[in-house]
């Protein structure tokens, strides 16, 4: 049995293995990152009917070698092809309703050509094609209209006998015909749309696979594995398959307990924690603040500890005021403004740095903690403690120690929630705040390099059961912000949110579950050397370079969490430095700038240079995003972040081979060596931070 075959037929030496042809024949092979892999498709040039494209169904895509000549396109009419056979394939038995299988592929192939880099769709201007004018038309994509189009028939040579588009179809076009790369996108908001010439989203990564990046950004955010990408890119054709079979909300409902049950079994949760997932981390401090307006009759203070280390959008989000002008339903919304429903709250800022940019001392911020609350409770508010566990520069607070003691506080009405969006942790961790009643908030996409907007909340088993008897509803403005299958089906709060499925936040958790199951794969004793090592290597090769200064040291580490095992949560996994220059730091917007030069190919900026510098120029080099953070008290500067991720462990551990594993590891260590360099080589060409 053949599986995943791109090319058949080929192994002879004809016309098609000329130079010429060699080279167009690579440039489409090489986009194939974003089409599916159907089993048992064979991909068939032909060189007798070059400019022959045919479907034939559940067997084959058969290309004239013309269309090899213009590499884009095509790609485009292989990705047309390719869909077409993935909605065939789901028909089952039911292979008169091939009508259904011409407009799914119609539409994926719409958005997949609008999502092309800029070079690609200049290429296709001046082509007159069927296909390409259909696709790149205005006209909406309906059912109505595109029974009319008889020609997409001739590709495969069937007839539609059935000429009826089923209502139960709607759902499932609406929902599932849309590419993998483009579903990591959706149901978030405008800081995933990505650019029309580097194919880079706000963060500076892909919803498809970047090989030819190193990737050390899980700090910030990473771009989808090619393995995490492949596995949700399947998950989606069973999807379509399911949902013809057993009904499109059957389907979506099966998939979204699916999830949650997966996660529970990789932290080892127990089944009475109840997970609602959100498209991002910022929506999850949403969700909270709309949970805390239900559960409490009080007056509401949340304090928020490590506030200048969250995400920018949180504190609006708790006092329940829009955090973007869009939400993740795309409505327009004003930043700011009250979301409906919502009642005042205060807001305690406790941030981890002074005026002057010093990093507070454990003992400080504890201080400042326990006063808030201390002053809060005096005023018999309900309290909502929101802890940090492993910011984004690396620091925790507050300690055990403070919880301790703001527990002996008398009628102390508080909430805490546990910050841990990078998700730096281990099962134990989790299951540990979990059985001390606190909410946890995480994120897919941070430490295990899920696609970004992965967020969830984890709520215990005695806060799920209070939400479950109460008969008040959730703000009204939410139907914005989350649909009523967002959140636990047995909570009547959450009844009057909109109908609908969140498909991209669905296809990101899968793909950082995906992630989180091979990670958790590698035995314990190996993953935990293999951490030791690549972070020992980091710490190393930031304080040897002498135009980085590391903002990180043990006197200044908030770390509260004492053992003498090892854990993810008591190693530093991500180091943040200052970048100087003749001894001085640089400014915010030449940090910004290294940044966007280190995740760049600027080799043509280096022509005539030695091999090794043109290369070292070349290499695209993702790293955690900057931070603003003053320098030396008065000056005002940025950091950039290097980080530990799950992959450095996860694909290094290969056939269970422990001599593989430790090589894999130090060929990404010498990944961080490039970095460094190429920031070295930044800095030595002064006129490229212009």
């Amino acid at each position: 049995m053949k599986n995943n075959v791109l090319i058949e037929d080929q192994y002879k030496r004809t016309s098609l293995f000329e130079k010429e042809n060699v080279n167009y024949l690579v440039h489409v092979l090489k986009r194939f990152n974003t089409v599916p892999k159907i089993n048992n498709i064979n991909i068939i040039t032909s060189t007798s009917e070059p400019n022959a494209f045919k479907i034939v169904p559940n067997k084959s895509i058969i290309i004239g070698t013309s269309f090899l000549k213009k590499p884009v396109l095509a790609l485009v009419y292989l990705r047309y092809g390719i869909e077409w056979q993935l909605w065939y394939k789901a028909l089952g038995s039911e292979k008169h309703d091939t009508v259904l299988c011409d407009i799914a592929a119609l539409k994926v192939t719409r958005i997949f050509y609008k999502l092309l880099p800029k070079d690609d769709k200049e290429k296709l201007e001046s082509l007159d094609s069927f296909l390409i004018n259909l696709i790149k038309s205005d006209e909406e994509l309906n059912t109505e209209s595109l029974l009319k189009y008889d020609e997409l028939q001739a590709f495969h040579g069937l007839n539609n006998t059935n000429k009826v588009f089923k209502d139960s179809w709607i759902p499932i076009i609406e929902n599932l015909a849309k590419p993998t790369e483009y579903l990591l996108m959706d149901g978030g908001d405008l800081r995933l749309n990505i650019d029309e010439i580097n194919l880079l989203n706000k963060y500076g990564c892909r919803p498809f696979p970047r090989p030819d990046a190193f990737t050390f950004a899980s700090s910030t955010a990473s771009s989808v594995s090619n393995f995490a990408f492949d596995k949700t890119d399947k998950v989606r054709s069973i999807l379509i398959r399911n949902s013809l079979k057993n009904g499109f909300r059957n389907a979506t409902i099966e998939f979204s307990e699916l999830l949650k049950n997966n996660l529970k079994k990789i932290f080892k949760l127990n089944d009475e924690c109840q997970i609602i997932f959100s498209p991002s981390g910022t929506d999850s401090a949403l969700q909270i603040a709309a949970i805390t307006q239900i559960i409490s009759n009080k007056d509401i203070t949340h304090v928020l500890v490590a506030s200048d280390e969250t995400g920018s959008g949180v504190p609006a989000a708790l006092k329940g005021c829009h955090f973007e002008n869009t939400t993740a339903l795309n409505h327009p919304v004003k930043k700011g403004d009250r979301i409906e429903g919502f009642r005042d709250i205060d807001l305690i800022k406790v941030p981890f740095r002074d005026e002057k940019g010093v990093l507070k001392s454990s003992s400080q911020l504890d201080e400042e903690v326990f006063n808030a609350i201390s002053k809060t409770n005096e005023l018999g508010r309900h309290v909502v403690l929101h802890t940090m566990d492993q910011s984004k520069l690396g620091y925790q607070s507050p300690s055990d120690e403070l919880i301790q003691r703001l527990n002996t506080f008398n009628n102390l009405s508080m909430q805490v929630i546990v910050d841990a969006a990078q998700l730096r942790l281990d099962p134990t961790d989790i299951k540990n705040y979990l059985s001390k009643g606190y909410i946890v908030t995480i994120t897919g996409s941070k430490y295990f390099t899920g696609p970004p907007y992965s967020g969830a909340l984890i709520l215990p088993k005695n806060v799920s059961k209070v939400i479950d008897s109460l008969k008040d509803t959730l703000p009204k403005g939410l139907t914005e912000y989350y649909h009523h299958s967002d959140w636990p089906t047995s909570w009547c709060c959450s009844n009057d949110l909109s109908s609908g499925y969140n498909y991209g936040s669905y296809m990101r958790w899968n793909a950082a579950i995906v992630e989180m199951d091979r990670y958790f794969k590698t035995p314990i004793l190996y993953r935990n050397m293999g951490i030791e090592m690549f972070c020992d290597f980091v710490d190393e090769s930031i304080k040897e370079a002498s135009f980085l200064e590391p903002t990180y040291s043990d006197e200044t580490k908030t770390n509260s969490y004492n053992s003498k095992e090892f854990g993810i949560r008591n190693i530093r996994t991500i180091y943040p430095f200052f970048i100087l220059r003749n001894n001085k730091a640089l400014s915010i917007d030449q940090v910004k700038k290294v940044y966007t030069l280190l995740n760049s190919d600027l080799s043509d900026q280096f022509q005539g240079s030695p091999l090794e510098i043109i290369r070292l120029a070349g290499q695209k080099c993702h790293i955690g995003q900057a931070v603003n953070v003053k320098y030396s008290n008065d000056i005002e500067s940025a950091i950039l972040r290097i980080s530990l991720g799950a992959r450095v462990i996860s694909e290094s551990w290969v056939n269970r081979d422990i001599s593989l594993y430790f090589r894999n590891i130090e060929l990404q260590m010498n990944q961080i060596t490039v970095i460094i360099k190429k920031i070295e080589l930044i800095l030595n060409n002064p006129e490229l931070l212009n």
